[in-house]
C-alpha cells in the first residue's frame, strides 16, 4: 500500500478490506491466501502461527534428552533417503553442532531432500526421541538460519511458524503476515481500559504485534491469552443477548408445577430419586413455573435417569391443560420412551401417543386429530413431528432428546409448533463443563450424574484374543442364570473393512460355532424400522438371548434383562461411543460385564482403552477425551454461522471461559442491547463476528 498513513478509524475499517489490498499481496498470493481461509486484511493480521521456534532457547545436541521437547541448531551433514520396503521411505538430514549428531526423519517424503544444502545452518523443533543408539526427532519443525549469529542463544529470537498453502511458502507468510501488522495492527480497542485491567489483559494493538513476532514466549501467551478472551467474551456476549432474548423479552406460559398429574406421576415412580434428579427436577419445573420461556439443557451422564426428569415436565404441561412433545433421532429411542416413560404417563392419566416414521397411516391420521384437537396431549417422536401435517392445539413445553443428532433447524422447528414454548435439550453424552459453557452458553444447564443407588455397578475388561473363551463363557453363564448378551460389531459388512469383524458375519459364526445351542438375533441401523422394532421385541421378551448389533442401540435401548456386552474392535469405537454403549448393560437388578476386544497399536488407542476400563464416570471421561483428542471445530453445527474459535483450548483456557462468561452476563444484565456509549465499540465487534448468526438473536 502507498500513500498517506491511515488514521487509527481507517485501519479499523481497513481490517475488512480484500486481503489482496496488503501489501505484497499480488492476485496469486490472495488466491492462495484464501485457501488458507485469509480473505480479508484482519484474516491476515490474525493468521496465528501454528508453533514457534524458541531460539532463545536452543539446546546442544549433546544435552537433549529423549522423550523431551526440544529446539537445536546446527549445520547440515549428510542426507540421506532410504527405501527399505517398496511401500516405504525414509529421508534423513543429519544436523550436527560440535557437540553431536541428530536426525530429522521424515516418512514417504522423498521431496524433503531438496529443501536442504549440506553445510547450511538450520533449526529443528520437536520431540526428541532414541532410536539405533541415535537421537532423532521424526517430522520437526524446521527453519533456516543465515551464517551469522553462531550462537543464536543471544539473538533472543522467538521465529513465528504459519501454517503455509501450496503457492505460499512459510517464509513468504512471515513476510506478508510482518508487512499487514506494520500497517494495521494499531487499532482501537473496543475493551474498555478498565476491563482490561480487571483482567489483566494486554491492548490489542499489543496482542496483534507480539502474537505474531513476540519478544519472548511468555510474551507470545500473553497476546494469545488477549485474543482467545477476545474470542470466548463475543461468544459469550452473543450468547447472552440471544439468552436475554429468548427468556427476559417474550411471554412464555406460565406452568402450573404442582398439579393433580405431578402428584400421580410422583406416586408412580417405584423408587427414591437421586438427589441429582431431585435438583434438575426442580430447576426445570422453576423454568416451566415462570411466565419467561425455558431454555435449558439437561446433561445426564449414562444410566442416571434423564428421562424421569423429562416425565415430570411432560406432567406440568398435562396439568396446565396443554401439550407437549419429546423429539428422538432414531425410531428405537422413540419406542423406547412408549416403554420408560408410558407407564409412568398412564399411571398420571395423561394422554400419549408415539408417531414415527413407520406409524401405519390409519394410527398416524388418530394421532394428527388428536394433536390437532388436544384430545393427545403429549407426543414422543422421531423426526415425523417436525411435519407440517403435524399441528398442536396448545403446544407449551418441546423436548429434543441427544439433541447434537439434529440441526438447529429441526430443534427450533420442534418448538416453533407452540407459541414461545418451553424447550428442554437433554443428552446422555457427557460434557466438560467448559466446553457446555463454549457451546451452550444461552442455555441455562442442569446436571445428572448419580446413578440410583439401586443400580449394580458394570465391570469392564479388556481381553486379549487368546481371553474369548472367558467371555463367552460369561454369555453362556448369564443366559443360563435367564439373563442375556449383546455382541457389538463396529461395521455392518465384511467388505466394509476386512480386519474388522462385521455383523452380518459374526451373527453367522456365533450360530454356528460358538452357541448352537442359544437363540442368537442381529440388529442393524440398515434394517427397515419394522424389522427393527421387531427384533427389540423379541429381545425384551427374552425370544433372543444374544443380539449382535452395532451402534444401533448406543443410545436409549433399555432392556434391564441383559448383563453382558462383548465390543469387537473396540479401538475403532470412541470413548463416548463405548461409555453409551456400557450403559446398555447392568440397567436391571444384576450387575454388568463389559468385555473390550481391541487390536491396540498405538499410544493413544491404549490409553483410551485403559480410560475406558478405569472408570465408569462419564464426565471424566469426557475430559480426558477433549485432552486427548483436542475440541477442533467445537462449535460444529451447534448453531448456524457461529465461527470456530481460533486461539482458545476448551482444555486449557477453562478459566478464561468462565471469566468472559461471568462478565458478558454482567454486561448484558446492566445493557442487554449494548445500547450504552461505552458498550459500542462491542456491540459492533459482535454484531460484525456474528453477522450470519446475528438473526438467530431475535429469531430464537
Amino acid at each position: 500500500m502507498s500513500g498517506q498513513p491511515l488514521d487509527r478509524a481507517e485501519r479499523l475499517l481497513a481490517h475488512r478490506r480484500p486481503v489482496d489490498d496488503a501489501r505484497f499481496v499480488d492476485s496469486a498470493r490472495a488466491t492462495a491466501l484464501c485457501r488458507l481461509g485469509i480473505e480479508t486484511i484482519g484474516d491476515l493480521v490474525r493468521h496465528v502461527p501454528a508453533r514457534y521456534l524458541d531460539l532463545s532457547h536452543v539446546s546442544t545436541l549433546r544435552d537433549v534428552r529423549a522423550g523431551a521437547e526440544a529446539t537445536v541448531v546446527g549445520r547440515v551433514h549428510e542426507i540421506k533417503v532410504k527405501k527399505p520396503r517398496p511401500r516405504l521411505t525414509i529421508t534423513e538430514v543429519a544436523l550436527v553442532d560440535g557437540t553431536g549428531v541428530i536426525l530429522g526423519v521424515w516418512f514417504n517424503q522423498p521431496y524433503i531432500q531438496q529443501r536442504f544444502v549440506v553445510g547450511e545452518r538450520v533449526a529443528f523443533a520437536g520431540k526428541v526421541e532414541l532410536e539405533f543408539g541415535l537421537n532423532q526427532i521424526k517430522n520437526p519443525f524446521t527453519e533456516k538460519l543465515p551464517a551469522e549469529d553462531e550462537d543464536p542463544s543471544r539473538a533472543g529470537r522467538v521465529l513465528p511458524v504459519h501454517r503455509a498453502t501450496e503457492g505460499l511458502t512459510t517464509n513468504w507468510l512471515r513476510r506478508l503476515v510482518a508487512a499487514a501488522v506494520d500497517d494495521f495492527a494499531d487499532v482501537p480497542d473496543h475493551l474498555p481500559a478498565a476491563l482490561r485491567v480487571r483482567h489483566g489483559l494486554v491492548s490489542l494493538k499489543t496482542a496483534l504485534r507480539e502474537i505474531q513476532f513476540p519478544p519472548s514466549m511468555e510474551a507470545a501467551e500473553s497476546a494469545r491469552r488477549r485474543l482467545a478472551f477476545d474470542e470466548l467474551l463475543l461468544l459469550q456476549l452473543y450468547m447472552a443477548m440471544r439468552r436475554h432474548s429468548l427468556t427476559r423479552e417474550r411471554a412464555g406460559v406460565a406452568h402450573m408445577v404442582d398439579g393433580a398429574a405431578a402428584d400421580a406421576l410422583k406416586a408412580a415412580v417405584p423408587f427414591t430419586l437421586t438427589g441429582d434428579q431431585d435438583r434438575a427436577i426442580g430447576e426445570v419445573l422453576g423454568d416451566m413455573g415462570s411466565s419467561n420461556p425455558m431454555n435449558r439443557l439437561l446433561l445426564g451422564d449414562v444410566g442416571t435417569g434423564k428421562t424421569l426428569v423429562a416425565a415430570f415436565a411432560l406432567a406440568a404441561a398435562a396439568d396446565t391443560g396443554s401439550q407437549a412433545a419429546m423429539m428422538a433421532p432414531t425410531e428405537v429411542l422413540a419406542l423406547q420412551y412408549a416403554q420408560a416413560v408410558g407407564p409412568l404417563l398412564d399411571a398420571a392419566g395423561i394422554t400419549w401417543a408415539v408417531l414415527t416414521g413407520s406409524t401405519s397411516a390409519a394410527e398416524r391420521r388418530r394421532i394428527l386429530i388428536g394433536l390437532a384437537e388436544g384430545s393427545v396431549t403429549v407426543a414422543l417422536g422421531t423426526h415425523a413431528l417436525l411435519e407440517d401435517a403435524v399441528t398442536f392445539a396448545r403446544l407449551t413445553l418441546a423436548i429434543v432428546d441427544e439433541q447434537h443428532r439434529f440441526g438447529v433447524n429441526q430443534r427450533l422447528g420442534l418448538r416453533a409448533k407452540g407459541a414461545n414454548a418451553d424447550l428442554l435439550i437433554m443428552t446422555a453424552t457427557p460434557i466438560p463443563r467448559s466446553l457446555a459453557l463454549t457451546l451452550y452458553g444461552d442455555l441455562a444447564t442442569s446436571y445428572l450424574r448419580q446413578r440410583p443407588a439401586n443400580r449394580p455397578p458394570v465391570v469392564s475388561s479388556l481381553l486379549k484374543a487368546a481371553q474369548r473363551d472367558r467371555a463367552y463363557d460369561r454369555v453362556r453363564a448369564a443366559v443360563t442364570a435367564g439373563q442375556q448378551a449383546y455382541v457389538v460389531c463396529a461395521l455392518v459388512d465384511e467388505s466394509e473393512a476386512a480386519e474388522a469383524r462385521a455383523a452380518t458375519r459374526e451373527v453367522e459364526r456365533l450360530r454356528d460355532h460358538v452357541f448352537p445351542s442359544l437363540n442368537v438375533g442381529l440388529l442393524t441401523g440398515r434394517m427397515r424400522p419394522a424389522e427393527k422394532q421387531r427384533v427389540m421385541q423379541d429381545f425384551r421378551e427374552r425370544r433372543v438371548d444374544v443380539l449382535v448389533a452395532t451402534t444401533v442401540i448406543e443410545v436409549g435401548v433399555d432392556v434391564p434383562n441383559a448383563t453382558v456386552m462383548i465390543v469387537e474392535n473396540a479401538e475403532r469405537f470412541g470413548l463416548a461411543q463405548l461409555h453409551q454403549l456400557r450403559g446398555r448393560v447392568g440397567r436391571g437388578e444384576h450387575p454388568g460385564e463389559f468385555f473390550l476386544f481391541s487390536d491396540v497399536r498405538s499410544e493413544e488407542s491404549r490409553g483410551r482403552m485403559q480410560a475406558i476400563v478405569s472408570t465408569t464416570d462419564g464426565f471424566e471421561l469426557a475430559e480426558y477425551d477433549l485432552l486427548l483428542r483436542g475440541e477442533g471445530h467445537i462449535l460444529g453445527d451447534r448453531q448456524h454461522g457461529l465461527p470456530a474459535l481460533r486461539l482458545t483450548s476448551v482444555v486449557a483456557d477453562s478459566e478464561i471461559i468462565e471469566r468472559t462468561r461471568a462478565q458478558a452476563f454482567e454486561i448484558i444484565a446492566a445493557d442487554p442491547h449494548l445500547e450504552r456509549p461505552e458498550n459500542g465499540p462491542l456491540l459492533r465487534e459482535v454484531m460484525h463476528v456474528y453477522r450470519e448468526a446475528w438473526e438467530w438473536v431475535s429469531a430464537g
